[in-house]
């Protein structure tokens, strides 16, 4: 059994938590909006709330959904708004990712805003920069946000909103480098500029997201635009695990290679975060990063990158979620919470049905992939202030780490501690050391790192209460099986 020793540094506080690093992301890409979320369009006797299936919004009410970004993804610089709001709606090709469906624009942007509504969500809206233009996304803005009595305003009134929706966050294009409009940077931050200055110009207050890339494209970018940074809000930035192997049929090697990619996500982010900090300066303007795509992307459910010949056909982008999939996200987290004060937002790609989803759907049937519990077991983590954790005694695991991590986090007299087993097979016996009384205890475990659940087993993974026993003056013990995670919550 592994022996580790934790050691919480509640004097050392790092930053505030954000509710928006534990953003998701809703694209219009297989059956992720239509069929996973919005069943507005189709004649079901599956249960919705004005349109949006219930069993969904319920269990992502439970999640939670601090922020949702729409529409896409590579669909947002096909989309164009005003095909999404009024009665009569054309029905469009519906591009994305190589997909082409077809696309009854039923869901828009009222739907898509109600749904936010109901999840208690923080919308983040990516306007079209390939096929679009300046205009078109300053209408959208004003559509959406104007309190003067314009046309605009007055046709938002007329479909069904008087008051303006108010709409912070907005992202401007995506992926320029790539399905956005193969776009090299300078060509992008000269095209950047041009949109953030006319979008300010309609609301001063919105946020904007600019588009990155590699290292090598996010320098340029900013040199690029370095005399207009206040124009920047947040830096996006990408980060997908495709080093993983197959979705269930991982070797152990291929089990810690994925846990590998996700540690390196943080190393992204700071990155990222020093190319912009150079050049910032001595300015006060903040420029945060954004993670607006991030999680595993298995080779079944995409046709290039690595072991992609194992994928399947038709690619619908759908794919199994594992536990070794959940200890990569737990492994993130904490690289979020050490990053804090620089990483702005984060979007899980995506929410329902595809690519790394914490919710699966088939016909009437709903389950909770081991994800789903996972970001549960973190909800005391959302808003908190995050504490270093330090290892003062663990085993490593081949990719050189601890077997055993650890984050923390307090706000409101509790400290929150959720403790992660990476190890493949080993089980560990972790000290740590906490004030207070156990407020709550909760583990989540399967008996292998390809547990996963389904529509016949949706069960087989979930997160339990389960005990810590006190080992000393302000110091606890808990017991934990290889690839597992429990959150701790002390109270006093």
């Amino acid at each position: 059994m592994i022996e580790t020793t934790l050691t919480v540094r509640a004097d050392s506080p790092i930053g505030t938590i954000s509710p928006r690093l534990y953003g998701h992301f809703a694209e219009h890409l297989g059956r992720c909006c239509y069929d996973g979320l919005w069943l507005g369009h189709m004649d079901t006797d599956i249960p919705t709330y004005g349109g949006f299936r219930k069993d969904v919004v319920d269990a992502l009410k439970a999640m939670p959904v601090p922020m949702l970004r729409w529409p896409g993804g590579c669909y947002a610089d096909h989309y164009h708004w005003r095909d999404g709001i009024g009665k009569d709606r054309p029905v469009r090709l519906g591009l994305s990712c190589g997909l082409q469906v077809e696309d009854d624009n039923s869901l828009g942007t009222h739907e898509f805003l109600a749904l936010c509504k109901m999840l208690g969500a923080e919308p983040y809206l990516a306007g079209n920069v390939g096929s679009g233009s300046p205009q078109e996304m300053c209408d959208w803005v004003e559509y959406c946000n104007t309190s003067v009595r314009t046309t605009l305003a007055r046709e938002r009134a007329a479909n069904g909103s008087p008051s303006p929706f108010g709409v912070t966050l907005w992202g401007v294009g995506n992926e320029n480098w790539g399905c956005g409009g193969s776009y090299d940077a300078v060509t992008y931050a000269n095209e950047y500029r041009r949109y953030a200055t006319m979008l300010r110009h309609v609301d001063p207050s919105i946020q904007l997201v600019a588009g990155g890339h590699d290292d090598n494209w996010n320098q340029r970018f900013i040199d690029t635009n370095s005399r207009h940074l206040t124009l920047m809000d947040h830096f996006s930035i990408h980060r997908y695990w495709i080093h993983g192997g197959p979705e269930l049929n991982f070797t152990e090697n291929q089990y810690y290679g994925l846990l590998t990619e996700a540690d390196d996500t943080e190393n992204f982010v700071r990155r990222t975060a020093d190319t912009i900090r150079e050049k910032l300066g001595t300015s006060t303007h903040k420029i945060g990063i954004a993670l607006d795509e991030w999680g595993v992307w298995h080779p079944e459910a995409r046709a290039w990158g690595p072991d992609n010949e194992i994928h399947r056909e038709p690619i619908t982008y759908e794919q199994a979620g594992t536990m070794r999939d959940t200890i990569a996200v737990a492994a993130a987290l904490e690289g979020f919470h050490r990053q804090c004060n620089v990483l702005s937002l984060a979007n899980l790609a995506q929410i329902v049905n595809v690519l790394h989803a914490p919710v699966m759907t088939e016909g009437e049937s709903m389950w909770l992939t081991p994800t789903y519990y996972a970001l549960q077991l973190h909800i005391p983590h959302i808003g908190a202030t995050a504490l270093p954790v330090e290892i003062a005694q663990s085993t490593a695991i081949p990719s050189g780490g601890s077997a055993v991590t650890a984050t923390a986090s307090t706000q409101n007299g509790e400290t929150a501690i959720t403790i992660t087993n990476r190890h493949f097979d080993q089980e560990a016996s972790v000290r740590f050391n906490a004030a207070g009384s156990v407020k709550s205890a909760r583990i989540l475990a399967a008996d292998s790192p390809r547990a996963v659940n389904s529509v016949e087993t949706p069960d087989r993974v979930k997160a339990v209460d389960f005990s810590a026993s006190a080992d000393g003056a302000g110091q606890w013990r808990i017991e934990l099986p290889p690839h597992s995670m429990a959150t701790i919550v002390f109270a006093g």
